[in-house]
């Protein structure tokens, strides 16, 4: 009798030490640029009270998943694979894969072409009813509709881009603002357009743009936790922009300045943005500079430099924050490495305390939140 009482006691002791263990793990999922046989969404957990990382699986997302957006409710992940051709047209494609969450295995449930090529950018409108596609190298957006159960049934709406004479169009990321309008950073043409989307039609309707310094490269935005200012990061000016948000939606620059630190002369090329979870600080990657700049968030919405802390290895193209805030994770391209940070609470500066991920051309990271 005592021998079966120990021997529950224990077995219960080591069903609380897994669920310990495993409250300690949290998924991330990570795109790469592929090579010939190689699977491209790449899942793996992460132990953030041991600073390491551990593989769980490989999957297929089609060619050069370079970019994604998960849908919780679904379960699915869309994937923009970035390709110049698809079927000998000028295309590029998305990939919808169904999730397993407990295994971190994947189903492949659609592949779409996407006309003009070279997509690096998607995201979900938030009732979860269309994606919107950023064409970098066609110079172009797509509006993907999607039907009852997720999947991409058909491209909606295709807008190509001119500019004027010796400048061409690079639309970057295309995603919804808090106030309902659909936000576009044109890094070829120094520009954010402004638009709503006509769901019955699933076209979008320019409502303006928003100008910058020539040479600026508009690539990635944030908004601040109130939704009133958005944070611009340029690609080619190393600068970070602040708008004021109109309700109509209306963009009013407020402040620029740079992302680098004045006394660096190599060339740098900034990549991502994000907000922290409390919306004190943005941070920004710097591509050659290889580092995180944290900017410090002031009551009116302008920022300061709080500092630079090395990435952890060359070109961070990605970076993404944990959904508890604490942590900052930025996927290296040239290095080939994933690095883990902790943010310090008072400072908001990333600390480098984890071991390295070794992973080819790391190009997007997510977790589910």
């Amino acid at each position: 009798m005592k021998k079966s009482i120990c021997s529950v006691l224990i077995s219960a002791l080591i069903v609380v030490f897994s669920v310990t263990v495993n409250a300690q793990t949290t998924r991330l999922y990570a795109g790469v640029y592929t090579g010939q046989g190689e699977k491209g969404l790449h899942v793996i957990d992460v132990d953030f009270a041991k600073g390491t990382f551990s593989k769980v699986s490989e999957n297929d997302a089609g060619n050069n998943p370079s970019y994604f957006c998960i849908s919780k409710k679904r379960s699915i992940i869309y994937a923009v694979n970035e390709v110049g051709r698809v079927n000998g047209m000028r295309a590029g494609g998305v990939t919808a894969v169904r999730l397993d969450v407990k295994s971190g295995t994947t189903e492949k449930i659609k592949e779409l072409a996407v006309p003009n090529g070279g997509p690096c950018y998607i995201s979900l409108t938030p009732e979860e009813d269309f994606l919107l596609i950023a064409n970098y190298g066609g110079g172009s957006v797509a509006v993907v509709r999607l039907d009852a159960n997720g999947v991409p049934s058909a491209v909606s709406d295709t807008i190509m881009f001119k500019g004027e004479e010796g400048t061409r169009s690079h639309a970057h990321m295309i995603a919804p603002g808090p106030n309902g309008k659909i936000y576009l950073t044109d890094l070829g043409l120094d520009r954010v357009a402004i638009y709503d989307l006509d769901k019955a039609s699933g076209k979008l309707i320019n409502k303006g743009y928003a100008k910058l310094t020539k040479g600026s490269g508009p690539r990635h935005f944030t908004f601040g936790k109130d939704g009133s200012k958005m944070y611009v990061i340029n690609e080619l000016g190393s600068t970070l922009t602040v708008f004021e948000v109109a309700k109509t939606g209306e963009l009013s620059e407020i402040q620029t300045l740079s992302t680098i630190p004045a006394d660096f002369t190599g060339k740098n090329y900034c990549a991502d943005i994000h907000l922290s979870k409390n919306g004190k600080f943005v941070y920004g990657s710097n591509r050659g500079h290889n580092s995180i700049v944290t900017f410090k968030i002031g009551t009116d919405g302008k920022v300061t430099v709080a500092g630079h802390t090395s990435c952890g290895g060359e070109w961070p193209r990605n970076f993404v924050l944990d959904p508890t805030g604490k942590y900052l994770i930025s996927g290296n391209q040239n290095s080939g490495n994933i690095s883990l940070f902790t943010l310090d609470k008072k400072t908001g500066l990333p600390v480098l305390p984890g071991k390295d991920y070794k992973i080819k051309s790391p190009s997007c990271l997510k977790f589910i939140e």
